[in-house]
């Protein structure tokens, strides 16, 4: 089967269904979607990242955004779940082709794709996710790349996690192993650290290519040794992987940090908080600025969203915080208003020191 084939078999149409690919088809109404008042009709092109919608994580949350101006703009809205990166460059090049007024890339992956693809059509503009710029060369004008200071919100998970710990000794299991990754594992060790300073911080990587994103027995055997260390809480930042390392905190009756999204209900019993990224703030944010016939890339090409902005946080009121203590959702609290306020800053550049 072709990179094209294989596209054609994955795409859906504004579906909001829930049947099993590659049986979803075409929403009949999203050909004739109305745009909201204010807003310009337009057509919204979004390729997911590896492990696709469902990984209750980062790509439900770039779903969650697309749906959002589905609903509230009028927009008219495809995806594509790519099985590879052959998938994905063709994906981004059918939605161009096809002129669409946005197309969005979801994920670290996809900067070079979509520089690539940019280049080749510069009328039509591209959004990307975590979006990692070339080390030469500027950020293609028909670009907004996407990015977030994730180590905010890890800083905060951190704290919650140290703060929580009894052994004094916690862990960190990252999905593939790359720049990005380890940005989630520098936030939380400086997190640890700025609570308990005599703590001990495990980290293990599930792999190096993009399937470390999608081993949940990999998660599980990856959190179990740590367990087996000493440590008894693990924040993973590793896509469906981790929800392996659920899994090993709810044999062993320990506890796990969820990313991206609120991940409570994937193991309740032991969920203790999730670092929160508003991939969904991001992307809809976007499409609503491009709905207006703007285009939000400022002079570098790049928007960076953090605390400040309500794009990273974390999972500390209602029921799904219901493993953290009082004293400990006190001292995160007043360490998360002082970064939103400028008065701390989690500074990476401090663990090489």
């Amino acid at each position: 089967m072709t990179p094209t084939q294989r596209w054609t078999a994955l795409s859906v149409f504004a579906a909001f269904a829930t049947c099993a690919l590659p049986a979803r088809r075409a929403d009949p109404t999203a050909a004739h979607a109305t745009p909201a008042p204010g807003m310009r009709a337009v057509r919204i092109g979004l390729v997911f990242d590896v492990g696709g919608r469902g990984d209750k994580s980062f790509n439900d949350a770039a779903y969650a955004g697309l749906a959002r101006a589905r609903r509230e703009l009028g927009a008219t809205v495809e995806y594509v779940e790519p099985m590879d990166a052959d998938d994905r460059v063709s994906a981004l090049r059918l939605f161009a082709a096809r002129g669409f007024d946005l197309v969005v890339g979801v994920g670290y992956m996809f900067s070079r794709d979509v520089d690539e693809v940019a280049r080749d059509y510069p009328t039509v503009r591209f959004a990307c996710v975590d979006y990692a710029p070339a080390e030469q060369g500027a950020v293609p004008d028909n670009v907004v790349g996407l990015g977030f200071r994730e180590e905010e919100g890890c800083f905060l998970v951190g704290a919650a996690a140290a703060l929580t710990s009894r052994s004094q000794h916690v862990g960190f299991v990252g999905g593939m192993d790359i720049p990005l990754i380890r940005k989630f594992e520098g936030g939380y060790r400086l997190g640890v650290r700025a609570v308990c300073p005599t703590c001990r911080v495990s980290a293990a990587y599930a792999g190096s290519t993009p399937n470390a994103f999608r081993d949940p027995a990999r998660g599980e055997a990856l959190a179990s040794a740590q367990y087996a260390q000493g440590v008894d809480v693990i924040f993973h930042a590793s896509g469906t992987t981790g929800h392996g390392v659920f899994v090993a905190a709810h044999r062993l009756r320990r506890l796990a940090i969820g990313v991206d999204a609120d991940q409570y209900d994937e193991m309740p019993d032991a969920v203790l908080t999730s670092m929160i990224k508003r991939v969904d703030v991001a992307v809809f944010d976007t499409i609503r600025s491009v709905a207006m016939g703007q285009f939000p890339r400022g002079p570098s090409g790049i928007r960076v969203l953090g605390l400040a902005e309500g794009a990273v946080d974390w999972v500390s009121r209602g029921p799904h915080a219901r493993h953290l203590s009082a004293d400990t959702i006190t001292r995160v609290e007043a360490l998360r208003a002082q970064i939103s306020q400028g008065t701390l800053r989690v500074d990476l550049s401090s663990l090489r020191e």
